[in-house]
């Protein structure tokens, strides 16, 4: 009795030091921040505002932030209203997104618009009027065939006839569209362009998946030998993974991962840290931070809503961000990302010189494979298994009877 007594009084005076819920009324003058961190008291609000407060932390702890974003985000504009500001203050140091949300980009570019439409209006009236629809937005279709003329000339130049990363292939394409943009006198960005003049490295995990690579399959069926542009995707998971040891082996910075949505962009930048530690034996200890808005339910063993927990299981976040740096936000990003982006750049203090990682990306992948080479012989070890030799025994007949 006497150890439940004690147990009891512990607890109690644990609840007695918890946050106490008592919100005032909103005046309309408070700062976007004070409403975040007052009014949000529970719930996926109160998860909001714990994310907020993640986001404040690693930014101010200066860490090296990947932000990952799944779907198609930029036909409804979320690039524009909180992506690129937050790569403008240099909140932001690598992308990991969709060829979908790069292709939809560049509508706008050149000069096609995107409207809001009504989801239940019918999509076989939709289809005989050629226009395309992203749920509750819609497009004519001369905006996909137009822009894969635009995609299609870029692709065609001479600097891009190479095997490269898909980090080096966007970094053309944003130097390409910054050219144009500045020459149709664009005063919006878009995200490849924005990414280019900040050195902020984009990859797409699943390139083939999404019609800039479309077109890529176009022009090497139209011109065969002569069309030598190629995607190697293995330099391309090795360079991830070189990247994360640069921002924490050789800047020694601590590193976040801010994740809208999820899907494979998620992943893609999170295996980055089992592909040091596990299959090349170079030591790391995972995400410092790891903040995700996402819809999906986390009880059906789906990437996409995959907690921070559970990705430590696999060496892919820390210990300590489990316990003190992550959260999951269970709600549409749309509707949460725009306020908590608006609360975060409020504050004038939030702002920092880019680090142009892409600038380091050549110095970073040789910096890896001087570990790897180090464990050359250790690795070696790592490629061989005990094989199944010789054929199958036939199962013995069953005796009659």
């Amino acid at each position: 009795m006497a150890n439940t007594s004690a147990k009891k009084e512990g607890l109690r005076k644990g609840f007695e030091r918890s946050r106490n819920v008592h919100p005032v009324g909103i005046t309309g003058k408070e700062k976007p921040a004070d409403i975040i961190s007052n009014m949000f008291n529970a719930y996926v609000g109160r998860q909001e505002r714990t994310a907020f407060e993640l986001m404040q932390r690693s930014s101010g702890d200066d860490c090296c932030t990947f932000l990952t974003m799944s779907g198609a985000m930029t036909p409804a504009g979320l690039h524009q209203s909180c992506v690129i500001p937050l790569l403008e203050r240099g909140l932001v140091d690598c992308l990991t997104t969709t060829g979908a949300n790069l292709y939809h980009d560049a509508h706008r570019v050149i000069g096609h618009r995107i409207r809001e439409i009504d989801p239940n209006a019918g999509d076989l009236s939709y289809r005989l009027a050629r226009i395309i629809r992203i749920y509750d937005l819609g497009f004519w279709e001369e905006t996909l065939l137009e822009t894969d003329k635009l995609f299609s000339a870029l692709l065609m130049k001479p600097e891009y006839q190479k095997k490269m990363t898909t980090t080096e292939l966007h970094w053309l394409l944003g130097k390409d569209i910054a050219a144009m943009e500045e020459a149709l006198g664009i005063t919006t960005p878009c995200l490849l362009s924005t990414c280019f003049r900040y050195g902020v490295p984009i990859f797409v995990g699943a390139v083939q998946d999404g019609s800039i690579f479309l077109n890529i399959v176009k022009l090497k069926r139209l011109y065969g030998k002569d069309f030598k542009l190629e995607i190697d995707v293995n330099d391309d998971v090795f360079e991830m993974g070189a990247m994360q040891h640069h921002c924490f082996g050789t800047m020694k910075k601590k590193m976040a991962i801010w994740i809208l949505g999820g899907g494979v962009p998620k992943n893609y930048t999170l295996q980055g840290e089992p592909l040091l530690d596990q299959i090349l034996g170079v030591p790391t200890h995972g995400f410092d931070f790891d903040v995700q808005f996402c819809v999906d339910p986390v009880d059906n063993g789906a990437l996409s809503s995959c907690p921070a927990g559970e990705g430590h299981t696999w060496g892919k976040v820390s210990a300590e961000s489990v316990q003190y740096g992550s959260m999951y936000v269970h709600c549409d990003v749309t509707a949460v990302f725009p306020w908590l982006t608006y609360a975060l750049l409020s504050d004038p203090r939030v702002h920092r010189k880019p680090r142009r990682l892409y600038d380091s990306r050549d110095a970073a992948v040789k910096n890896l494979q001087r570990e790897v080479d180090k464990r050359r012989k250790k690795l070696a070890q790592t490629v061989t298994f005990d094989l199944p030799k010789g054929k199958a025994k036939t199962a013995k007949k069953k005796a009659r009877g």
